[in-house]
């Protein structure tokens, strides 16, 4: 709308008096327009020159533009690219809806409701989020310090969505066919430290063993670090392996805590994510990677814009 067009509506805006449920709908109408190139300013800026993601070679020189994109020719290889290029971004359209569906993913809508909201399918914006949600994940600290917390959370394992289950299909709101923890639960792995710093593992079905912990926390943990965690034993034989320090909170025997040795971080947060977790009704186990990396840029609260979560994709893919 140009011209008297917009003179027309916007003073027809300011001489309505609107309510409070109005003027809410309004700013929230506001607080999602995005600039049509806004998306691609974006990805060009934290792009910038890149080096070539085929063999990383440095000595790229410009080779037109396609799509809204520069397009860039590495000297080596001969191949050419753009900004988008061996991301998870990449060959993705409607690029002028990626801003629009980041704030869906930090609103942490539904499939339906995402689709509702910026007028595609619901086939589209699920596709999107597992573009989108693993690609942002890929922000995580690279080591965890001073005190660390871990332990572990277990959900029923989910073929939702498959074709061929290896087991009999189970109603909705199904148990596991034993007792206490085995092959039917998927183990996510949580390590958090003081600073509020965490980091997710899906160590796939049933308890977690030292190997596991070895493969996960070994190469994240500092050399001085104290771990506190639950007094399986898996944890034991981790902590004498690596030479690290280790207090175990015996919970069986009702043990919560012995002054500053507790896991009431790493278990708030396994409270906030099943919490969170259940307004997407069940979510399949080839996914659940995806969803805990999605609360934990959530939980962290770093990524709190838009623009922070498509620039966080594209930088982190580089």
């Amino acid at each position: 709308m140009q011209g008297m067009a917009f003179e027309e509506l916007f003073g027809a805006l300011t001489s309505l008096q609107l309510d409070s449920t109005e003027l809410a709908r309004l700013r929230d109408w506001l607080a999602h327009l995005h600039l049509p190139g806004e998306c691609l300013d974006l990805i060009a800026h934290t792009a910038g020159t890149p080096s070539c993601p085929h063999c990383h070679c440095a000595r790229v020189h410009r080779c037109g533009q396609a799509s809204g994109l520069q397009r860039w020719r590495c000297v080596a290889c001969g191949r050419s690219f753009n900004a988008l290029t061996g991301t998870p971004l990449a060959r993705l359209r409607k690029r002028e809806l990626w801003l629009p569906f980041s704030d869906c993913v930090l609103d942490s809508l539904t499939v339906r409701k995402a689709a509702e909201r910026i007028g595609v399918h619901p086939t589209t914006t699920f596709r999107w989020r597992h573009r989108f949600v693993p690609g942002a994940a890929c922000d995580r600290p690279a080591q965890l310090g001073d005190t660390v917390e871990a332990d572990e959370t277990y959900l029923l394992e989910s073929q939702k969505g498959s074709r061929h289950l290896d087991r009999p299909p189970r109603r909705r709101g199904g148990v596991a066919r034993r007792r206490g923890i085995n092959r039917d639960h998927d183990c996510l792995l949580i390590a958090r430290d003081r600073h509020q710093r965490t980091l997710d593992f899906h160590t796939g079905r049933g308890p977690v063993s030292s190997a596991q912990l070895d493969k996960c926390l070994g190469p994240v943990l500092a050399p001085d670090v104290l771990l506190i965690s639950d007094s399986a034993m898996a944890y034991v034989g981790f902590a004498i392996h690596t030479g690290i320090r280790h207090e175990a909170i015996n919970v069986r025997a009702g043990e919560l805590a012995r002054g500053a040795i507790h896991l009431n971080n790493v278990n708030g947060w396994h409270s906030r994510f099943k919490t969170w977790l259940r307004r997407f009704n069940g979510v399949a186990s080839r996914y659940l990677k995806h969803y805990s990396g999605w609360q934990r840029i959530l939980d962290d609260a770093r990524l709190t814009k838009p623009a922070d979560l498509l620039c966080a994709i594209v930088r982190c893919a580089r």
